[in-house]
């Protein structure tokens, strides 16, 4: 002892609930007090705020969120890999269902319509050239303009620290179709050139060609180029999440756009100089026959229009001028309907329903969604999770419905989901779906619905706060009223056409029991009202006095009233207290226990009270429903 060092630890964590009980609360004369001579110690559960299920069978589900600027394909991918490697040691009879919503899908979609429309543009192209140039080599030429500028793109992208996502994608699929165009204007004009200079006596050099032909639309290629992207430049004037989500559609758009005029002014006279000086002297210089009839056309209407120079002037004006009345009333939307290949349904009940009676509303929703022969799979979340962000009540349920694609149509054996649901023979336009599941789900009593995708539904409530489409915001301070206008404003829009899932935010009373503190008579027995009012929420809300390690995890040591004296009004006000001076006194002699209707909630925005109507656009523009919502509003509701 004398020469070792000695390390001294205190130890006083409990390690079991029979330590627990032996733990001592008080000493009255003499007399030990433990926590299980006042209380019951045993194992239990936080109050159940939520449940879930999945192709109508109860279940966990597990939601993941990624890093910012993790690869959503990798990363989904090295999940599956893990979920294969966990089925293996699951009990007999539970399952895995890894495809609820995964965004990768999406992804995995958007790469597919980008590589469609550079399949149907090639295509298109090649087609357009051989035609009218009746030519293999200018058609080859041509063709290189779009991997190439796809190429470059890229290149820049990772340069500017940009990654391949759905918005990127989309700028590159709207440039696809433009991507050709400066090499066209440029293999067209050099070929043109070539060939007049195979007819002459004395033919030029054939580089000295390429170069002046290139050089004679150089002004002409790059001044279009630059209107173009003009066109797309008010997009980085965009402020909020608008810019955030435009910005990058923009730079993709403007780079692959670039690109392409970069690759027509080097790589297509390059490739024009080795490709086509070499053909034979005077072959090609016949017009194609499309070309020839081109031709011919444009002769005979050059004769019936020059001569008339004021009547084509007053056409053009007059078309000019029906084309600006028929963009004035154009519909309009903030975003172009997305094809997620998931949708995202919400079902609202009456606030105050109980948790049980919400699960078989939700699981009576599933079940009306899976009879629908285009859904491949649903995964419910009622409520909130125990540790949940969304502090959502248990009358919401959130169902995750996933559909089979063109694709999948026919393929029951290859195709089956871990329900052993088939796809079937055919899919249906995504609106007719949809619009047998709203059909569907108008039998569920009192229930509010609103149909609609998970990114969409998200990018709407980073706008607006509200998982909906349309918003109309009421504030005020008086709760009455803002309910009042909410449903006088529910009442101007219904049947308006193009608005559906139609329903106002759920701000009703429910039964409440106040706890109103009588101070004088309080004061009477030595009780201060804060100290009773922390009284009242540890004995009837729960307080957590401590946390209890075992291993790795740590519990909550909750000090919590038995449920007998939680049960109603009458058991709560007759809960025994004791006062300072050591009385015993009911809960009841010094408070008033009542049951009141009160708001199940209350929203704010801006400091001020508020209450939405919401609704989707459907079968309609966006822009055209608001505007028929506001004229309604304004006729109705706000003389």
């Amino acid at each position: 002892m004398q020469h070792q060092e000695y390390l001294i630890r205190n130890l006083g964590r409990v390690r079991s609930l029979s330590e627990i009980g032996r733990s001592l609360v008080a000493t009255r004369d003499n007399i030990p007090i433990r926590v299980s001579d006042v209380a019951e110690v045993r194992l239990g559960s936080m109050p159940k705020r939520g449940d879930g299920s999945v192709n109508g069978h109860p279940a966990v589900i597990l939601a993941i969120q990624k890093q910012p600027g993790a690869d959503t394909r990798s990363l989904t991918r090295e999940i599956d890999n893990a979920l294969d490697e966990l089925r293996v040691s699951l009990p007999k009879g539970m399952q895995l269902e890894p495809n609820l919503f995964r965004q990768v899908h999406f992804i995995e979609s958007s790469i597919r319509n980008v590589a469609e429309a550079l399949r149907d543009g090639s295509i298109l192209v090649v087609i357009v050239l051989f035609l009218f140039l009746m030519n293999f080599r200018t058609t080859a030429i041509t063709l290189t303009a779009i991997p190439l500028s796809l190429l470059t793109t890229a290149i820049v992208f990772k340069w500017m620290g940009m990654s391949i996502n759905t918005m990127t994608l989309g700028g590159v699929a709207v440039a696809i179709g433009e991507l050709v165009d400066d090499a066209i204007v440029d293999v067209e004009n050099i070929f043109r050139r070539l060939r007049e200079n195979n007819l002459r006596s004395d033919p030029l050099p054939a580089h000295e060609i390429v170069f002046h032909a290139s050089s004679e639309i150089r002004n002409s290629i790059v001044l279009g180029t630059a209107v173009v992207i003009l066109v797309f430049l008010p997009l980085f004037a965009l402020s909020g999440i608008e810019g955030r989500l435009f910005a990058p559609l923009g730079v993709a758009y403007i780079v692959s756009i670039l690109m392409s005029l970069l690759v027509s002014l080097t790589v297509t006279p390059a490739l024009s100089s080795y490709l086509l000086p070499d053909l034979k002297r005077g072959g090609g210089e016949k017009d194609g026959p499309l070309l020839r009839f081109c031709k011919w056309a444009a002769r005979k209407f050059y004769e019936v229009t020059f001569p008339r120079p004021k009547t084509v002037i007053g056409l053009a004006l007059s078309m000019v001028t029906i084309g600006l009345l028929v963009v004035a009333n154009m519909g309009s939307e903030f975003l172009p309907p997305f094809n997620e290949g998931t949708s995202t349904i919400n079902i609202l009940a009456q606030p105050g329903i109980s948790l049980d009676d919400s699960n078989r509303l939700g699981a009576m929703a599933e079940n009306l969604i899976l009879s629908v022969p285009e859904v491949k799979s649903t995964g419910r979340r009622t409520g909130r999770a125990e540790q949940d962000e969304h502090a959502e009540g248990v009358h919401y349920s959130e169902i995750d419905v996933d559909f089979w694609t063109q694709e999948e149509a026919g393929s029951p054996r290859e195709s089956k989901t871990a329900a052993n649901r088939a796809p079937p023979a055919k899919v249906r336009p995504r609106p007719v779906v949809l619009a047998e599941i709203r059909h569907l789900l108008e039998v569920l009593p009192g229930a509010l619905v609103n149909v609609g995708q998970p990114i969409s539904h998200r990018i709407d409530h980073l706008l607006s706060g509200v998982k909906a489409q349309i918003a109309i915001k009421i504030t005020g301070s008086d709760l009455v009223m803002l309910r009042k206008k909410a449903l006088e404003v529910e009442r101007a829009i219904k049947g308006l056409p193009g608005v559906v899932d139609l329903q106002v935010e759920q701000q009703v009373l429910i039964p409440q029991i106040r706890l109103h503190v009588n101070r004088e008579t309080a004061a009477r027995y030595g009780f201060k009202a804060g100290e009773l009012t922390e009284i009242f929420e540890a004995a009837l809300n729960g307080k957590v006095v401590s946390q209890v390690i075992e291993d790795q995890r740590f519990f909550d040591l909750l000090l919590w009233t038995p449920e007998s004296v939680r049960i109603d009004d009458a058991a709560i006000a007759n809960l025994r207290l004791v006062s300072p001076s050591g009385a015993v006194v009911l809960l009841a002699d010094v408070a008033d226990v009542v049951e009141t209707p009160g708001p199940n909630q209350i929203n704010r925005e801006n400091v001020a009270r508020r209450i939405v109507v919401s609704c989707n656009a459907q079968g309609r523009d966006l822009g055209s429903t608001v505007k028929a919502i506001q004229d309604s509003i304004a006729m109705d509701v706000l003389p």
